[in-house]
């Protein structure tokens, strides 16, 4: 049975998490759905502020935060019960943001002011605010906390800032319109994805010397739809998913040759993706068909879609009984 909590309405008992869950915002309805793993259907659907987009647990899983861009807020929930506990300092219109670590910092990204902001999740206080470059958006971190990257749209740049210092230490020119920053998981690489230019481009962190650029090519898909955004590495590490927005397909690239083996075709205008928590599935946000693709991990083939709200962007997974 489906449970829903619709502009500030409770129609029934919030849903108990009794299995693996994908949460995907939905940009147009000022909601977040909420997938079952394992049914691979929409369970509940709670209301957030206003063009919810970047989603994150913190890492214990106690609440999760969302991006409510147009309402100038980050809003923290309780997941168990689709409350908003409380908004945090987020500065203007916060799209994507990445927690370090430590389960304390937020690392934010404020678009319209080209600012990075770091907010204490404890004490709810902002720690700093860092200039970057204009439209900053992408957000990653490093595994061992100690360097948080900004890519900022307009300036085509992948910002390095030291996690300890709050300050940049090197900036990286990449192609047009950088949207997402994603560190292998053994913190060796970092890849930037830039949609209008068309490439991924990878750099060893410990130089900032670009290691690769990747590039992408489709039969009967015009170039200029070939726009990647999102990217998610696979549990083994040896593959990274990267979403290839209007061209309506997930590419498959090689980690270590950088080399595009495969594309798997998915809804329309494909923004983000997550995995299950047992890694056996993988979740593609669809913003223009209002849909999410779910992909078995084994076959790398679509085995369902699901539909979720108007233009889902973002998605988190939460492991059961959290």
């Amino acid at each position: 049975m489906i449970r829903t909590l619709l502009l500030g309405t409770c129609l029934c008992l919030p849903y108990a998490a009794l299995a693996d869950e994908i949460w995907v915002t939905n940009e147009m309805d000022d909601t977040v759905s909420v997938i079952d793993a394992g049914t691979l259907e929409v369970v509940t659907t709670y209301a957030t502020g206003e063009r919810p987009r970047g989603i994150t647990f913190s890492r214990d899983f106690s609440v999760v935060y969302i991006c409510a861009s147009d309402s100038d807020a980050v809003q923290v929930m309780d997941p168990n019960t689709g409350e908003i506990l409380h908004d945090l300092p987020s500065g203007e219109d916060p799209e994507q943001f990445v927690i370090a670590p430590d389960d304390r910092l937020l690392y934010i990204a404020n678009e319209d002011d080209a600012i990075t902001t770091v907010v204490d999740t404890q004490t709810r206080r902002v720690v700093a605010q860092i200039d970057v470059g204009v439209e900053p958006e992408g957000m990653g971190i490093s595994p061992d906390g100690l360097l948080q990257v900004t890519t900022s749209e307009t300036t085509n740049m992948a910002h390095w800032i030291d996690t300890q210092t709050h300050e940049i230490v090197a900036n990286s020119l990449v192609d047009s319109r950088p949207r997402h920053a994603e560190f292998s998981p053994d913190g060796a690489d970092l890849w930037v994805s830039s949609e209008i230019g068309g490439t991924v481009t990878v750099f060893d962190v410990q130089t900032k010397a670009e290691k690769g650029k990747i590039r992408f090519a489709l039969p009967n898909v015009r170039p200029e739809k070939l726009q990647p955004v999102g990217m998610r590495f696979s549990p083994d590490e040896t593959k990274v998913f990267v979403a290839l927005g209007p061209a309506n397909h997930i590419a498959v690239v090689d980690a270590q040759t950088f080399e595009v083996l495969d594309y798997i075709l998915v809804g329309r205008r494909v923004w983000h993706m997550e995995l299950s928590p047992d890694n056996s599935k993988l979740f593609t946000t669809n913003g223009v068909s209002g849909d999410v693709t779910v992909i078995d991990m084994n076959s790398l083939k679509p085995i369902k879609t699901v539909k979720v709200g108007r233009f889902p962007w973002g998605a988190s997974a939460r492991p059961t009984n959290q």
